[in-house]
């Protein structure tokens, strides 16, 4: 996997740019809190050389001198006039410390988390919405697991690094920072050799997080794929049930979970590196630093009190060090989610509105189809609809039969531009597709598919899903026009009933009939009808035709079916086989013409036992 560029970096973080006011604020405290620790360091020789030894005379007590005369601040100069007792003082300091830097602890890791949590919650919104725009082929090229473990689980890395882990960061940061003050204002030549081993430390680290980064992104790959394992099998547990694939379907998963398991422990062997080797280097500085002080102690030339100050300090040093690196690690998964994230964000949608695009007000002339051609973008090479040139007038309904894989479910789905024609063009009342907005060529059309899909939703809301802000006595009207009222009045909470997951609480004449209504309630003037009774039983294949007959009425109709038996109504039925259309005429005309169609009829109405050469 490549390096996340720079500017992906920062575009990462410009997702907090929104909130800067309370990111500086989340800034301010957190300083504090490292000041606050700085401090109470600083207040350690005092405790051991002034209030622990209580006989010596009082001196000024200084709270923080770097080494440089304009710099140095009293105890003194800083508190009130009435305490000067120098316990009192370190105590008044040692409260004021824990207290400033619990309360700005609290406050700043607040506010860095709504920061973090509102820009990821931006993120993800930006993301959902660009793949809810994406085409027909974004959704054949990419598995619906993968994009919704790129969704959630991606994102929710990324938010692990921008919200908890960007407010340890800024806690840790300060608290170094202002540790290494107080360490340089004890003994900047001691803090200068304690500081040798912190170059080897931050190389070690940067190596470790590329590699970090690179397990990482496989181990979200794997996760990914087993959140497909997933998906599959729990939509399709009657598949799974039926053939009695249990046993398979563990395995599968198992299989997958292990893959998971696997990328995972490789990144925490590369991640727990980092401690035991700041661990080890730090060893070896704090001994080789008290044989030092140990002479500088002896020599008079610093007192135990501020010598312990300094060690104390050099050890506290270490754990926002170690902290900083792990944070590094963390920080890296953040990173390698957000490639893949970037990359769903980064697809382009290849069905576009067009700069110049109109809108189209209601479709009312017709639907023209001039020389068609079309390959998927898959099989370039394979025209699966080559030279197609038909006319729907409004009102009409043309029926499109022939062998399967013909192309008749490609042809309709070019007309609301789930795909782009690759030549020629389909044009609505004399424009062409392209050229109208596709929010208004969308409203113009309703689709009764084969397979219906309802959402986890009631009854009501999915039948007014096309019209959210259709009343009820609209919505029953269209349930009532579908033949769909009726069942729904049995349901145990009747139109506010949930249906389940795709409907499934329904039977399949059931859903049908409720997307007859959801079409109904849409009241587009074009309807396409692809397959809408094929899976059905007798009657409910009865009660579902004489509702598709009230949604035909007055509308230019696209349908599609096998059963020939079904399309007699039609106006005019076009026969396409391979791509082309090989005939077309009135069912007694294509009888008559002893074609493809007739061939078709016959097949059909076989006796079951006759043998079809």
């Amino acid at each position: 996997m490549k390096d996340l560029r720079p500017k992906d970096f920062y575009r990462l973080f410009g997702y907090a740019r929104p909130y800067t006011p309370a990111l500086l604020a989340s800034v301010f405290f957190m300083a504090i809190v490292g000041l606050s620790q700085g401090l109470l360091v600083k207040l350690i020789p005092l405790v051991l050389e002034r209030v622990l030894r209580p006989n010596t005379p009082d001196v000024p007590a200084k709270l923080l001198e770097i080494p440089h005369p304009h710099f140095v601040i009293y105890l003194n100069d800083v508190v009130p006039s009435f305490i000067h007792n120098i316990w009192t003082m370190v105590a008044v300091g040692i409260f004021a410390s824990f207290v400033a830097k619990g309360v700005c602890d609290y406050l700043g890791n607040y506010l860095v988390n709504w920061v973090g949590i509102s820009a990821i919650m931006d993120l993800r919104q930006e993301v959902f919405d660009r793949v809810l725009h994406q085409d027909a082929r974004f959704f054949e090229d990419h598995e619906s697991g993968r994009v919704m473990s790129a969704i959630m689980i991606d994102i929710d890395r990324i938010q692990v690094s921008l919200s908890t882990m960007l407010a340890d960061w800024l806690r840790q940061m300060f608290t170094a920072l202002f540790l290494l003050l107080a360490m340089i204002s004890i003994d900047w030549k001691l803090s200068l050799i304690s500081l040798l081993v912190f170059p080897t430390v931050a190389f070690l680290t940067v190596r470790l997080g590329k590699r970090i980064r690179s397990t990482t992104r496989h181990a979200q790959d794997m996760t990914a794929g087993l959140n497909q394992v997933l998906q599959e099998t729990l939509t399709g547990h009657q598949v799974v049930k039926s053939f009695g694939a249990e046993d398979f379907e563990s395995k599968r998963f198992r299989l997958a979970s292990q893959r998971v398991k696997a990328g995972n422990l490789r990144y925490v062997a590369h991640q727990a590196i980092a401690s035991p080797v700041i661990e080890i280097f730090g060893a070896i500085t704090i001994i080789l630093l008290l044989s030092l002080g140990r002479l500088q102690v002896k020599n008079a030339v610093m007192d135990a009190g501020t010598f312990t100050a300094f060690v104390l300090a050099l050890v506290m040093l270490y754990e926002p060090i170690k902290r900083l690196t792990n944070i590094h690690n963390i920080f890296q998964q953040g990173i390698g989610a957000a490639g893949e994230v970037f990359r769903y964000l980064d697809t382009q949608p290849g069905v576009i509105d067009r700069p110049s695009s109109v809108r189209l007000a209601r479709f009312e002339k017709s639907i023209r189809f001039q020389n068609v051609r079309f390959s998927y973008p898959s099989a370039p090479g394979r025209m699966a609809l080559d030279g197609i040139n038909l006319e729907v007038k409004a009102g009409e309904i043309v029926a499109l039969v022939g062998p399967s894989g013909g192309g008749k479910t490609t042809l309709v789905n070019l007309v609301p531009r789930f795909y782009d024609v690759t030549e020629g063009g389909i044009s609505l009342d004399g424009k062409d597709v392209r050229d109208i907005r596709l929010s208004s060529l969308r409203e113009n059309i309703s689709i009764v598919a084969q397979e219906t899909f309802l959402f986890n939703d009631t009854v009501f809301d999915n039948i007014a899903y096309g019209r959210p802000d259709a009343k009820r006595d609209e919505v029953i009207a269209a349930a009532t026009a579908a033949l769909a009222d009726e069942f729904i009045k049995t349901l145990p909470d009747g139109y506010n009933t949930h249906i389940g997951e795709r409907g499934v609480r329904l039977s399949g004449g059931q859903r049908q009939r409720l997307a007859i209504a959801r079409a109904l309630l849409k009241d587009a003037p074009i309807l396409i009808l692809d397959e809408a009774t094929s899976h059905l039983d007798t009657e409910s294949e009865r009660l579902v035709q004489q509702a598709l007959t009230v949604l035909m009425k007055r509308r230019t109709v696209l349908v599609i079916a096998h059963r020939l038996s079904t399309i007699r109504q039609a106006n005019r039925i076009v026969v396409i086989e391979a791509g082309r259309i090989a005939e077309s005429g009135t069912h007694e005309e294509l009888i008559a013409a002893r074609g493809v169609y007739r061939h078709l009829h016959e097949l059909q109405h076989a006796e079951p036992n006759a043998v079809i050469s």
